[in-house]
């Protein structure tokens, strides 16, 4: 159930709403946005982190929501990033630019530069990662974590936009909030990991399982602290790189948004389609009506 408040109403408002963006460290709201409400969803799963900004950029309708919250009040395990996606889904978001700041594990993914990850390893223990369980079992293909045909429209994006990105790369997803030990961060680095986080994973599991394309813009702010000449992450260094970055990150995002296509060409939404092993005549009625907004389309 939604409920809008501060509306401003126009014809482009009333378009239906089908690209997502979720913001992180430093993004806290959308510049450029036109026909603006927010849009308070009441998910299965509790409430998201903020109200959803919904608006038009670029003459696309697009849905704005803080990961953390505006003035940046939750953690990365208090997130309920249950309700973020489902809330998104719920109001017809087909796909998701995630905006992540991370630490670089490499020497040649400076601050500043942009990663598009197309792998994830997860190191998170505190996190609640699918909708199912509680008398239904699915189980998604996740080999391939991001949607690539997404990804690509965001490479030239950043193209275009005169942003240095790197089209491929692993982010490995920890628990937080504190940083890395040094050991750690050494051992992601013999692992070959490329950029660390804390929340991106955790995402595009359950947008997976939501049928939601799926792609992280991953904007180095840091070394983390395994470089010799920045052998401890500083929050003063990471605010200052955020500031550089956001400035970035919003010309990618609309310059991604106007030229994306108005339909998907890929896979992810019929993820579950195969996915579902219970037998639908064993699925309670409670349980269908708690993941409706996931599911619907496959017990109707």
């Amino acid at each position: 159930m939604a409920r809008r408040i501060k509306s401003k109403k126009s014809k482009k408002a009333k378009e239906p709403i089908r690209i997502g963006i979720i913001g992180g460290s430093g993004l806290y709201a959308m510049p450029g946005l036109t026909d603006t409400r927010e849009v308070r969803v009441k998910t299965p799963f509790g409430d998201p982190s903020d109200a959803i900004v919904t608006g038009t950029l670029e003459g696309r309708r697009v849905a704005f929501l803080a990961r953390h919250g505006r003035g940046h009040r939750l953690t990365p395990s208090e997130i309920n990033y249950r309700a973020n996606i489902c809330a998104l889904k719920m109001i017809g978001v087909e796909r998701i630019l995630s905006v992540s700041a991370v630490g670089s594990l490499r020497d040649d993914l400076p601050p500043l530069d942009f990663v598009i990850p197309d792998q994830f390893f997860d190191r998170t223990r505190l996190r609640v990662a699918t909708f199912f369980g509680g008398g239904i079992v699915a189980h998604v293909g996740f080999d391939k974590p991001t949607c690539a045909s997404l990804a690509a429209h965001i490479a030239d994006a950043c193209n275009t936009a005169g942003v240095k990105a790197h089209r491929s790369g692993t982010y490995v997803c920890m628990e937080g909030p504190q940083f890395s030990t040094l050991a750690e961060s050494h051992t992601y680095r013999q692992l070959r990991f490329d950029v660390i986080g804390m929340t991106n994973l955790t995402e595009a599991k359950l947008a997976r399982e939501a049928e939601i394309c799926y792609v992280t813009i991953a904007m180095v702010t840091d070394y983390d602290c395994w470089h010799p000449n920045h052998d401890a992450v500083t929050l003063d260094e990471i605010i200052e790189n955020l500031n550089r970055n956001t400035s970035n990150v919003q010309r990618v995002l609309r310059e991604v948004v106007r030229e994306m296509p108005e339909t998907r060409s890929c896979e992810c939404g019929s993820a579950l389609a195969h996915a579902i092993l219970t037998d639908r005549t064993a699925i309670s009625a409670a349980t269908k009506k708690r993941l409706a907004p996931i599911i619907g389309k496959y017990i109707s």
